[in-house]
């Protein structure tokens, strides 16, 4: 896989098909895919890790996201934008705390739907927030943080 340093959004290129796949909710899909790893084959779990990647994509990722600008990076610091983020983010880490009440990560195994959530879920105390009323999402990011790859993924800037 080649990774353009150029490139404003995620991208990469497979030097074994030429395929281009931007976007890191698709090359997760597309990497999970062709390894045959962290996405299950069979219908029903293939779709649950696919909901819970779109939710990530579609919630977690753009309000935590929000969340930090406003919060650690605006020019000007804007009560009401730091308090409605903030509020759904938690709102966010309610719905996932529910999802890991009986499951050791987010669709039973480890999925690329974890994968996708983690960098989001990990940045909390730099945001001020605590995962103290979340005790299934606090165990989840341990356990996911003490995981080798994890480790070499988030060093990577």
């Amino acid at each position: 896989m080649a990774i353009n340093p150029n490139s404003k959004i995620p991208a990469i290129v497979d030097q074994d098909t030429e395929i281009k796949v931007f976007e890191s909710g698709a090359i997760l899909i597309y990497l999970a895919e062709k390894t045959g790893k962290f996405l299950p084959i069979d219908q029903k779990g293939r779709f649950e890790v696919l909901e819970w990647l779109m939710w990530q994509m579609g919630g977690v990722g753009p309000m935590s996201g929000q969340l930090n600008h406003f919060k650690r990076f605006a020019a000007e610091k804007i009560p009401y934008a730091i308090a409605r983020y903030e509020k759904e983010t938690l709102r966010l880490y309610t719905v996932l705390d529910k999802q890991l009440a009986d499951k050791e990560f987010i669709c039973g195994d480890y999925s690329i739907a974890d994968i996708a959530t983690f960098p989001w879920v990990s940045i909390y105390e730099s945001q001020g927030l605590t995962l103290d009323n979340h005790p299934n999402l606090k165990r989840w990011v341990e356990t996911v943080q003490q995981r080798p790859a994890v480790q070499r993924g988030m060093k990577v800037p």
